[in-house]
């Protein structure tokens, strides 16, 4: 029995840790795959993910995080991935996974939103306002089909945004498959 895959992404301080965790917990049996911690298994020799030399690192622990991800779903769990996960990494994750679709939500607060949540962080590993910048420009300037898009106002509860989520997750606008 394959169950469901849902990948909720953004830039930094977007939400995604918060809403991944209140929507998993509606799915019995479920699992929480936090991207970011397979970037914790590197040691020696890492690079910083937002900087360009770290693409080939990025492309293989994203990989691994896809293939596990995958697996746990091929094995009737429901997962919810909860990392950067960007368009252009989109169609390699989803081969990686071994799947035939995900579903796809990307939250898209405001560039100073995301700052803000990124710059009040204690005790994250990430508070590199720089690169929450950059990333959310890459974000911006990606081409994202509107069905995967989640904007989110400065009022918007993660409860709300959750939610949401929920219900696209229920019509099947988010879903994607390979094209």
């Amino acid at each position: 029995m394959v169950a469901e895959l849902i990948v909720v992404t953004g830039p930094p301080g977007a939400g995604k840790s918060t809403i991944a965790e209140l929507l998993v917990s509606g799915f019995d049996p479920s699992a929480l795959v936090a991207g970011d911690q397979f970037f914790g298994f590197l040691r020696a020799g890492s690079i910083a993910p937002w900087l360009p030399q770290a693409h080939q690192q990025n492309e293989i622990v994203i990989l691994s995080a896809a293939a596990a991800s995958g697996r746990l779903a091929r094995g009737g769990i429901t997962v919810v991935y909860d990392g950067v996960l960007g368009p252009w990494f989109l169609p390699e994750f989803a081969a990686a996974t071994g799947l035939a679709h995900l579903h796809y939500a990307v939250l898209m607060p405001s560039q100073e939103c995301c700052a803000e949540r990124v710059r009040q962080r204690r005790g994250h590993g990430f508070t590199d306002l720089e690169a929450t910048r950059h990333m959310h420009r890459e974000f911006a300037r990606a081409r994202i089909a509107s069905q995967h898009l989640l904007p989110a106002g400065p009022h918007d509860t993660p409860g709300a945004s959750a939610a949401v989520l929920r219900e696209r997750l229920a019509s099947g606008s988010l879903l994607w498959r390979q094209p």
